[in-house]
């Protein structure tokens, strides 16, 4: 080794010394810092307690044949309590909430919104057929309908304003 090579190799070392005492002083200076000014009561408070045991039980939950199991009874959580949806006012706001998801894009083989010449077969049969197909659902060679576009706590008489409305703008 040359003596500049030995000479690199001194002062690198003497960095990385120098680093790695850093690291260490500040390291101590956390624990230091952070043994003052953490509460150990924390831990022992009840509700911390309870929202750690909250978020680390178990996923799963085994019967036992011959064991009492009522603690396993399945609870519904608040969150997945029923949850209402609003309801449009009339069947452009229908079409705006429910019924654009497929007929804008004509997702499911769905005829687009405004499309003539994919309404045209449809209008053909008579409205009560669309509206049959609305209501009831429907799965033709072309596409399909879930009964009231997928949302069944709508009215009838609100979907078949939404009817109207796609019908109106198809011809």
């Amino acid at each position: 080794m040359s003596k500049h090579d030995t000479h690199f190799f001194n002062n690198f070392s003497i960095v990385i010394v120098g680093l790695i005492a850093v690291a260490i002083a500040i390291f101590a200076l956390a624990r230091s810092v952070a043994a003052r000014t953490q509460v150990p009561e924390t831990y022992s408070d009840p509700k911390y307690v309870e929202s750690v045991g909250e978020r680390t039980k178990p996923f799963v939950r085994v019967a036992v044949a011959g064991k009492d199991n009522s603690a396993l009874k399945i609870e519904a959580p608040a969150a997945a309590m029923t949850i209402a949806l609003a309801v449009p006012k009339d069947g452009a706001a229908l079409y705006d909430a429910v019924c654009k998801t497929c007929h804008a894009t004509g997702l499911v083989g769905s005829p687009k919104f405004g499309d003539h010449a994919a309404w045209a077969p449809r209008i053909a049969k008579g409205k009560p057929a669309l509206y049959d197909h609305a209501l009831q659902g429907y799965a033709g060679t072309s596409g399909v309908m879930p009964p009231k576009g997928g949302r069944t706590d709508l009215s009838d008489d609100l979907i078949k304003q939404g009817v109207d409305f796609l019908v109106s703008k198809a011809q």
